[in-house]
């Protein structure tokens, strides 16, 4: 076998425009999110970024394009924290194995949306989207909202029984991702009622327990429901 076979095909390192576009999309992530796109200028984000304005025309046509690479980058990133923790579309054909992902799913939800940092960044992108819906949200909608509900409905009918579509399953899996979302949005008012200086691993370790506590709490009772 020749060494050109065995030999690793070295990764390309990313370029310098590759890096300024990657800059500015984090950039308008934040302060989008801060700021909301009309009180947020282009100037700014270019500040932001260190990059000059007219990479933002260069790179995305304008303002509005750079939205739009904010909500493609938001879908790529939840996407694959998605895939992580809740696998492809079939679910799983044995209850227990079921119940078991949807443990699994909390636990890494919770680990992504309120320990790390850059998810704040997108949780606040995401309800200035909800408040004032843009074409950017139906981006989001259509790249994680939709699929990864349906995916969690999946998963929830074969671990209970019940239907995927119903809408008393689709209630329930949105109260499942909701108390998630309420330790990064309510965030401040958990670490002051908590006594908490900050919330990073630890704390989300113990926020996972509590919200897989929950999860248990409601399989039991939809188990006890059928018997």
């Amino acid at each position: 076998m020749s060494k050109l076979t065995n030999a690793k095909i070295p990764r390309r390192e990313a370029s310098p425009a590759d890096m300024t576009r990657a800059a500015l999309v984090r950039a308008a992530l934040k302060l989008f999110g801060r700021q909301g796109f009309d009180g947020t200028s282009t100037r700014e984000i270019a500040a932001e970024a260190k990059a000059n304005i007219g990479s933002i025309a260069y790179h995305f046509g304008g303002k509005e394009g750079l939205r739009a690479a904010a909500a493609d980058y938001i879908v790529d990133t939840i996407q694959t924290i998605a895939g992580q923790a809740i696998g492809n579309l079939q679910a799983p054909s044995d209850p227990e194995a079921a119940r078991a992902q949807l443990f699994t799913a909390l636990e890494r939800m919770v680990m992504f949306v309120v320990a790390r940092p850059e998810a704040g960044e997108i949780v606040q992108f995401v309800l200035r989207e909800l408040s004032h819906p843009t074409a950017a949200l139906d981006r989001i909608y259509d790249g994680v909202f939709e699929p990864t509900h349906r995916r969690l409905c999946l998963i929830w009918e074969q671990a209970t029984g019940e239907a995927a579509e119903s809408e008393a399953t689709r209630l329930t899996v949105f109260t499942l991702i909701g108390q998630v979302i309420y330790f990064r949005i309510g965030r401040e008012a958990v670490m002051r009622r908590m006594g908490w200086r900050g919330i990073g691993d630890a704390e989300a370790i113990k926020i996972a327990a509590a919200v897989t506590d929950n999860l248990g709490a409601i399989l039991v009772a939809r188990k006890d429901r059928r018997s």
